[in-house]
């Protein structure tokens, strides 16, 4: 019997991530393990914002909605904006580094930030 010692290769593009975050000043410690129940990409970009539901204590990315996918959901009941993804990662492998305090580039955020979400997250600075 033979078994591949290869692991799979995946292409991620991650142009923008060193783009996305200017100052990253604190971040979850340890960083997090997102949800991806009903995420459908297979990779989330750096940039996108994460939310947190404070009833079960779970991380996911904020959904994304519009006719084109191009803009982010809502958040729904007991949720709560945690931060910002720092690097691009694989939906298959969801461990993220989530930025709590610092500077983000929202010209190079995969979608829009909304005034809803900046003030949700008051000690980030949107720029451009």
């Amino acid at each position: 019997m033979s078994a591949s010692l290869n692991r799979d290769s995946y292409l991620v593009d991650n142009g923008n991530d060193g783009k996305v975050v200017i100052r990253n000043l604190a971040a979850i410690p340890g960083g997090v393990t997102l949800d991806m129940t009903g995420w459908t990409p297979d990779v989330i970009k750096a940039g996108h914002i994460i939310k947190h539901n404070t009833s079960t204590g779970v991380y996911a990315p904020l959904g994304i909605t519009g006719s084109n996918n191009d803009t982010y959901a809502s958040l729904e009941g007991n949720e709560e904006y945690a931060g910002v993804l720092i690097a691009s990662i694989l939906k298959d492998k969801p461990f993220a580094g989530v930025l709590t305090i610092g500077e983000i580039n929202a010209a190079a955020s995969p979608y829009a930030v909304t005034d809803t979400i900046k003030a949700g997250l008051p000690a980030i600075k949107f720029l451009y």
